[in-house]
């Protein structure tokens, strides 16, 4: 029966990899795989275990019992999630990202490309990296006109938001998970794992600032912010950014699960929303019937609308489904194998890091969170966050932020492979042999 299940499981990977090609959701075999798994499981009596942590053994354990227990850890990520999503799209409802086009004034190439890669590498710590791509992309289609000059661009603010996120427990889904599960605390992330993130950035960047490609001026419309931009965008951006970051330290004060502290961020911002909302129509609507359809859609309704449930549901069935293997002890084994075979931990985390530019970085996580058994804030996870978050950067299809600038600019996947995936690995090594050095030399001493 385990072979089934490995089949099963490696059957519903390769149609989530392919997706594409099938032209179908790659939530669709995700949920399928999920429930196939579970049911195989369950309609054979398959024995299911606890991954004991401490003693590094497997604890026999009831089906409902080990399913329950998936269920309630992943439910805290989508939760967790489904809260941030909320707050980023009610900034959007505002214009509150409109606010960031204002920031622009230069003419040179070369001083733009470092104030996307700053601003991709911070607000991808906060709004996550997929978020911060849309967020900059969009406001580069209105920045600069030369689509060739744009795809450069697009290109390292692909590198620098997947690096951003892998310093911060909000940045990435990876970090989240890893940090939800009790891995890593937030503090010991950000100290471990940002100098190495930092340097992820500054190498491609730097690299990049001295070509051909990033010299000169380009022709522009820095006019700043959109005509329509809501007066309240300002305060609805730093507020909602501001209660996304409060969560950590909600956490760190309370010791509640992350999706508490989000969903009291939530609470605050969506207040605000509807005072402002309701401020905005009264002062400056007179038109009945935007008047009733603001009275149907407050902006926290339309935000909510506006979430990407698809993501969700394959978060769902991916967790569920490598929960499955988790269960039955194959993964625990599989490590074992694992570490016999290559008994260096760095090698195997940085194959992981290069594997998530070819398959997703969210099941390869959750795998190793199975397949591991180290303690809290072991620099094992730190090192998991760091290459599962930013070696995905080497294929455009091979992070999320990289699969939506493909389809928002068009990018070619050999133009990106020929021009910037060499970039891109030259700061996944530069930012690895970083944090092994901090690691053995200055954090451990």
């Amino acid at each position: 029966m385990e072979t089934l299940i490995i089949i099963v499981f490696l059957v519903g990977y390769l149609a989530i990899t392919l997706e594409h090609n099938l032209k179908i959701d790659k939530l669709i075999p995700a949920l399928a795989m999920m429930a196939i798994l579970w049911a195989v499981i369950a309609l054979t009596h398959m024995p299911v275990f606890e991954v004991n942590a401490e003693l590094k053994e497997l604890e026999p354990t009831h089906l409902d019992e080990i399913l329950l227990h998936h269920l309630g850890k992943t439910a805290e990520i989508l939760v967790f999630l489904l809260g941030a999503m909320t707050i980023v799209e009610i900034i959007d409802y505002f214009d509150g990202f409109a606010t960031i086009k204002g920031y622009i004034r230069t003419r040179s190439k070369r001083k733009l490309l470092w104030l996307f890669s700053i601003l991709a590498f911070i607000l991808s710590a906060i709004i996550d990296n997929l978020t911060a791509t849309i967020v900059l992309i969009t406001i580069l289609q209105k920045v600069i006109k030369d689509r060739e000059t744009r795809l450069w661009f697009a290109g390292l603010i692909i590198i620098n938001a997947n690096a951003g996120g892998a310093w911060s427990p909000i940045g990435d889904v990876t970090t989240t998970m890893l940090w939800i599960a009790n891995k890593v605390s937030a503090s010991q992330l950000v100290i471990h794992v940002l100098v190495p993130s930092i340097m992820c950035t500054v190498v491609p960047t730097l690299i990049a600032s001295r070509s051909k490609v990033f010299t000169g001026e380009f022709e522009a419309d820095l006019s700043g912010v959109e005509e329509k931009k809501s007066r309240f965008g300002p305060t609805m951006l730093y507020l909602g950014l501001g209660s996304i970051v409060f969560v950590p330290f909600f956490k760190t004060i309370t010791h509640l699960p992350p999706y508490v502290g989000m969903m009291l961020s939530l609470a605050i911002v969506a207040t605000f929303a509807e005072i402002y909302s309701s401020a905005k129509f009264s002062i400056s609507s007179v038109d009945k019937e935007e008047s009733d359809a603001h009275a149907m859609h407050s902006p926290v309704h339309a935000s909510l609308s506006k979430i990407e449930l698809p993501s969700i549901l394959f978060f769902l069935g991916i967790l569920l489904a490598v929960a499955a293997l988790e269960s039955l002890g194959l993964l625990f084994h599989y490590a074992e194998s694992l570490n016999q075979a290559i008994p260096n931990t760095d090698i195997v985390v940085l194959l992981l890091g290069a594997g998530s530019a070819v398959i997703d970085n969210v099941p390869l996580v959750a795998a190793s969170m199975g397949m591991f058994s180290a303690e809290l804030d072991n620099p094992l996870w730190h090192f998991i966050a760091y290459s599962a978050g930013t070696g995905g950067s080497m294929l455009i299809i091979g992070s999320a932020a990289g699969v939506v600038a493909m389809g928002m600019e068009k990018i070619d996947f050999f133009w990106y492979l020929r021009k910037i995936a060499w970039l891109a690995l030259a700061g996944f090594l530069a930012g690895a042999v970083t944090f092994i050095l901090l690691r053995d030399f200055v954090l451990n001493v």
